[in-house]
């Protein structure tokens, strides 16, 4: 079964107070964008594509160091996830088969979880399958809310939960599966009807279940899976999880 992957690398990060692009700060010497390349070629996917955005050419300078090829695309305007996924349209017309879709911020997404997620994805023939983990606190997270059969019934926001639904621990880590022609049949359907005026990439799963499509979502382990750094303290806290955790 033929893999690629799309690593979502456009952010500024304000808040860090920093002159690179968020994915290229460090956790234990590394760039998060780093560890993301790792673990997805440890779960043996080798085709992959990075979105860069802002100083895209940190993102270039970077990848073109790297022993392997990744290949990157550029997304001029920050318009939402949905649109990043969108500026790498030509690479998954390109690769058949299934495309797992990851946040380059997100340092602790390890290649055995993606790797189990595919499973899942490849043993329900599904459409979609979101990467979930279970918090003590979900504030602030999309909550993963399911069929009774445990397909995926929707991902809802924060701001649109209602109070049964913020009781939900289960969350969106921001890590997808789909089926690449499945993902493009819907990627341009989705729009950006919304306060922020973004395109968001949940949406494409909404337009999937609305299609009829099998869309799952896949546990991880792990809590650790949804971290991400916003400012300098929160990438000190990464730094002090990998150590305590023993994390490389």
């Amino acid at each position: 079964m033929a893999k690629c992957a799309v690593i979502l690398a456009g952010g500024e990060g304000k808040r860090m107070k920093s002159n690179k692009p968020k994915p290229m700060s460090e956790v234990l010497g590394r760039p998060m964008l780093q560890w993301v390349i790792d673990s997805v070629r440890g779960a043996g996917v080798e085709n992959i594509c990075v979105v860069k955005g802002f100083k895209k050419e940190c993102i270039e300078e970077y990848v073109a160091t790297l022993p392997y090829k990744v290949e990157t695309v550029y997304q001029a305007q920050r318009l939402g996830t949905g649109h990043a996924v969108m500026m790498a349209k030509d690479f998954l017309k390109e690769n058949e088969g299934d495309v797992v879709i990851l946040c380059g911020d997100a340092p602790f997404m390890d290649k055995d979880t993606i790797a189990d997620a595919f499973a899942q994805h490849d043993k329900e023939n599904a459409s979609a399958t979101v990467i979930s983990a279970v918090l003590e606190d979900s504030t602030g997270y999309g909550r993963i809310v399911r069929n009774a059969d445990n397909s995926l019934k929707a991902i809802v926001e924060q701001k649109e939960a209602d109070e049964e639904t913020l009781k939900i621990k289960e969350v969106n880590s921001g890590g997808y599966w789909f089926d690449t022609k499945d993902l493009l049949s819907v990627l341009d359907s989705i729009t950006a009807n919304n306060a922020a005026a973004e395109y968001y990439l949940p949406d494409a799963l909404k337009l999937l279940i609305n299609n009829q499509k099998t869309v799952g979502a896949f546990t991880a382990s792990s809590p650790d899976t949804v971290l991400g750094a916003n400012d300098p303290q929160q990438l000190e806290e990464l730094n002090q999880i990998a150590i305590k955790k023993g994390y490389r």
